[in-house]
This record gives C-alpha cells, structure tokens and sequence, in this order.
C-alpha cells in the first residue's frame, strides 16, 4: 500500500524487503529522498538501520519516516533520538502517508 500510494503521486519508489536489503542499496550509491521503514523487519531491524545510517557522514541528512505498528511512546522516543524525521504508526490512511511524506520533502 506504501508503494502503491506513493506511485499514485509520481514518487519513484525503490523497495527492499528487509533491513539489510535497504542499507545494501545506500551502499551502491543509490541517492535517496527519503527512507520510509517499519522498526520490526528481517535481517537488520528498523532502529538498527537508523543507527547505522545515521553514523555514516554520506546518509545523515537523508530523511527517515518510521512507519510501524510499535505505538509505545518509549520506541517513538528512541526512533526520533536516533534520527528518525518522523514517526507514524500502521495501520495508516494513504492520505495520511502522503501528507507526512509532502511536509517531509518540503512540499507542503
């Protein structure tokens, strides 16, 4: 739904299954607008990948929307220190997702 919605306003959209699949993309130069990724994934989890991205000078200023079902005000809290942009829970509105992804960008 996440790529569907997106597609439906002209965003290009390049998905990965899992954690270690998004991160094996930055690793091969692809230039990203925006990293959208749930905190509960295969391989290399959510807050993993934030870390990671976060600690590597080429990806810091890449905006991540956390996109989850962990609706506990403590994982919100850790996401955004960690260098989440913004954090929005499942299930979701495409509208909704759309919106957060417009302010995001600076489209708003």
């Amino acid at each position: 739904m996440v790529e569907f919605a997106l597609k439906s306003r002209g965003y290009t959209v390049i998905a990965a299954t899992d954690g270690q699949e998004a991160l094996e993309h930055l690793e091969r130069g692809g230039q990203f607008n925006l990293v959208i990724l749930d905190i509960n994934m295969p391989r290399l989890d959510g807050l993993s990948f934030l870390q990671t991205v976060r600690a590597n000078p080429a990806w810091m200023a890449i905006p991540i929307l956390m996109l989850t079902t962990e609706g506990q005000d403590a994982d919100k809290e850790r996401a955004l220190a960690l260098g989440a942009t913004d954090y929005m829970l499942k299930p979701f509105k495409p509208t909704e997702l759309l919106t957060h992804v417009s302010k995001i960008l600076g489209q708003a």
